[in-house]
């Protein structure tokens, strides 16, 4: 079971990041600090998570752009703020954009921005918040790694798996989405490597493909199915993960 003390999701203010804010409040062992942001907390696309925050005191809402470093780190600086002293468990590397376009018609431009948002971005924040999740890792009493523990999620996608390229067929190519997870899988890969002497855990995780703006409404997953499965699947994860790339249910999936 999960049971970390500090979450924190970027993107949370719509689909799976807004469902993760959401169902970790609906736990009986809620995180004490729900750390919930996205680039304009104060904006109208927020409106669903400051309804949130101003029923749970658990939940603070934090600006934080991934594609801009000085937004990252204040972000950082107002989480160890309020962590006072303490580590953060859990960073869910959520936030991610995609530009639909087909073999022929992709641009350099949407290329390097979905790459800036999906792949740049996530380095960027883990790095921001390499400091407190070692604190995290150092301070806790528990053996060998866990998400309860210290870890870095990064959500990605079967689009991005070289062997299974999934939904080539059914939905448009979306060829800088998928090659910013492909990417996205790699830098996990080097992440579970580089922190592994920190007992940090590093996952990439497929949360199938879900009723979202960006998953559209012909998806067959709930955000909340999607979800509930996703925070099982956190609360099982261990060292023997460390650095592999699952599904929501917990299922490995090929490179």
């Amino acid at each position: 079971m999960l049971n970390a003390r500090s979450v924190l999701v970027t993107g949370s203010n719509r689909g799976i990041g807004l469902g993760l804010i959401q169902q970790l409040l609906g736990q009986n062992n809620r995180p004490e600090w729900i750390f919930a942001t996205c680039r304009d907390p104060e904006g109208p696309r927020a409106q669903e998570l400051k309804n949130l925050a101003a029923k749970h005191p658990e939940v603070k809402l934090i600006p934080l752009d991934v594609t801009d470093l000085s937004s990252i780190q204040a972000a950082a600086a107002k989480v160890a703020e309020h962590l006072q002293g303490t580590g953060l468990n859990l960073l869910i590397n959520n936030a991610a954009i995609a530009r639909p376009r087909a073999m022929e018609s992709e641009t350099p431009e949407d290329m390097s921005e979905v790459y800036k948002n999906n792949v740049i971005g996530p380095m960027m924040v883990s790095q921001a918040f390499l400091p407190l999740l070692r604190k995290a890792s150092q301070e806790s009493p528990q053996k060998g790694m866990s998400c309860s523990k210290a870890a870095i999620v990064n959500m990605s996608s079967d689009g991005g798996s070289i062997t299974n390229v999934y939904l080539w067929d059914i939905r448009a190519p979306c060829i800088n989405y998928r090659c910013s997870k492909a990417a996205l899988n790699m830098l996990t890969r080097c992440q579970s490597l580089g922190f592994a002497d920190d007992k940090i855990l590093c996952i990439a995780l497929h949360p199938g493909w879900v009723q979202t703006n960006m998953g559209t409404s012909a998806a067959p997953l709930t955000v909340d199915a999607s979800v509930k499965a996703i925070l099982n699947t956190l609360g099982h994860l261990s060292e023997k993960d460390n650095g592999t790339f699952v599904n929501w249910e917990g299922t490995a999936l090929p490179w």
